[in-house]
């Protein structure tokens, strides 16, 4: 493995804190990985990882080197793209839910035609994942975010909405305000932070409204939890685009619409401990002139 093959493995075994993981996102094998940074480590002269069992982590000297070698590489792709006029390499993103599938993809081949050295992994998951250590470059989140080591970039926000099957609706009857639910149930969207079912939010004179209402089925997934509302397990709270084919085609019916939830906020997220890379920039800004318009203008909510 060649001098800056061996600075790329260096600085991903930091990201990833495993050797195997670092050597997979590669597509190198343990082995070869474990021998260059030997032969690395030999050539300076210091121990740069710590290794234990479970986790990697860079000594000191390990981690002044790795923040020059971030720059060192960050600084490369930004010649290359500079001399070549494109970015090319592989973009790990992780986006909430089925915001992948139903706000990015149906944009992603025209950012695909414009950079074709680009390719994109894209991750869904609920949880609020750790970039560096799992390997993602930036993640798209909604709700309110939390204080962090990571930059911000807001999107745009989500109109939300509360809805329920005609099928539950003829059981319970159709709610008309937020304090008159006596007999409604939920579906219980269950917190990845808090391990407790989200309460319904409903906007009242100018001030927010929590309500917790019973839930007979609890879930972890957006896709579950608005399946669970199809088959009339309870009312559902989520972004309007989500139920947008349910509420035209009548599987799913609006209520409390004068009681709306707060939208939620949309935001792409990376490291701020670290140099971006230019793929990482371009995408970046390809959302919030993308994504961000079509929120604003009601294309996207």
């Amino acid at each position: 493995m060649d001098r800056l093959a061996g600075l790329e493995l260096f600085v991903r075994i930091v990201d990833r804190g495993s050797f195997s993981a670092a050597a997979a996102d590669l597509g190198i094998s343990r082995p070869v990985a474990t021998a260059t940074i030997k032969l690395l480590e030999e050539r300076l002269g210091t121990r740069l990882l710590q290794r234990s069992t479970r986790h990697v982590q860079p000594t000191v000297e390990g981690e002044a080197y790795y923040r020059r070698c971030v720059t060192i590489l960050a600084d490369l792709e930004d010649a290359d793209q500079a001399a070549s006029g494109a970015v090319a390499g592989m973009l790990r993103v992780d986006v909430v839910g089925n915001l992948a599938r139903t706000m990015l993809l149906p944009a992603l081949p025209d950012f695909l035609a414009r950079h074709p050295a680009l390719t994109v992994h894209l991750g869904e998951g609920e949880r609020f994942v750790d970039l560096v250590r799992e390997g993602f470059d930036c993640v798209v989140r909604a709700g309110t975010l939390e204080d962090s080591d990571m930059v911000a970039r807001r999107l745009g926000v989500m109109e939300e909405v509360t809805c329920a099957s005609p099928a539950y609706l003829a059981r319970h009857g159709v709610p008309r305000s937020p304090d008159r639910l006596d007999g409604h149930v939920m579906v219980g969207f269950v917190s990845s932070r808090t391990g407790q079912p989200l309460p319904l939010e409903f906007s009242v004179d100018g001030r927010v409204v929590e309500v917790t209402l019973p839930a007979r089925v609890l879930v972890s997934a957006a896709d579950t939890s608005a399946a669970a509302a199809r088959l009339g397990l309870g009312l559902v709270q989520a972004p309007r685009h989500r139920f947008r084919d349910d509420l035209a085609s009548g599987a799913l019916v609006e209520v409390l619409a004068g009681f709306p939830p707060l939208p939620t906020p949309l935001s792409v997220l990376y490291p701020s401990s670290r140099q971006l890379s230019p793929r990482v920039r371009l995408f970046v800004a390809w959302l919030v002139d993308t994504i961000g318009p079509a929120l604003a203008d009601g294309s996207l909510r």
